[in-house]
């Protein structure tokens, strides 16, 4: 999952970004509502972390814009503890939650995977034969056994599985694994998806490899029952 932050304090949003990076996701963080609504303009997010006090340009109009795009991306507000009016204002257009300041990090995070959750189509669980994947407790298994995956073999997972047997693209996999700034090649994005592989093709799911294009989790086919034994 990748999140935009937008927080113009410098110690709250250094402190949310390691505990959410610690949590699997991927977080891009901007300081001021103009990056803010350029970022939402021309990225693709999973949610949206949005201070309504920022520099020039408020929350509330990052938010009206984003909603005047149609856009249906989860926004979770921060206010100031005393602002009702503003959080109001905030719900009235289009933000799916709030917390007010200052909040314990254990519950934003409890937010934040509600809100991918919703965004997800509000499934707590996605299984694709016998591959199942907890969204809330970030885990997959196999045949109801554990996968021991890395943070980035999970988010390429998820990325996958919301898009089962469509093809994705190493730059679609790229702009929703990594974070502004990071230097990630396509054969980085290959190992990642070999090591993936390995660890769920034991149970017969595959990721197919269109070469040059991309790579598709291919729809789970039951395997056909014996043939009955002839008379």
């Amino acid at each position: 999952m990748r999140i935009l932050l937008a927080e113009d304090d410098s110690v709250l949003a250094d402190g949310l970004t390691r505990s959410l990076r610690q949590s699997g996701y991927a977080i891009d963080c901007v300081k001021n509502g103009q990056e803010a609504d350029t970022a939402l303009s021309t990225q693709e997010f999973d949610l949206l972390i949005l201070d309504l006090g920022l520099p020039k340009l408020s929350g509330l109009e990052v938010l009206r814009r984003l909603r005047g795009r149609a856009s249906a991306l989860p926004v979770l507000i921060l206010t100031a503890a005393d602002s009702i009016e503003q959080r109001v204002q905030g719900l009235d257009l289009g933000a799916d939650d709030y917390m007010a300041k200052p909040f314990a990090l254990s519950e934003l995070e409890a937010r934040v995977r509600a809100l991918t959750r919703r965004g997800g189509g509000g499934a707590t669980v996605v299984r694709h034969g016998p591959l199942s994947y907890d969204q809330v407790g970030r885990s997959a298994y196999i045949n109801e056994q554990m996968l021991d995956l890395s943070a980035r073999e999970l988010g390429l997972l998820e990325v996958l599985l919301a898009r089962s047997g469509r093809l994705v693209s190493k730059e679609q996999l790229v702009d929703h694994l990594c974070e502004w700034g990071e230097e990630v090649s396509n054969n980085a994005i290959e190992v990642y998806v070999h090591r993936l592989r390995k660890k769920i093709e034991v149970g017969g799911v595959r990721i197919v490899t269109v070469r040059g294009l991309g790579y598709c989790l291919e729809k789970y086919a039951e395997p056909a029952a014996p043939a009955p034994p002839a008379a």
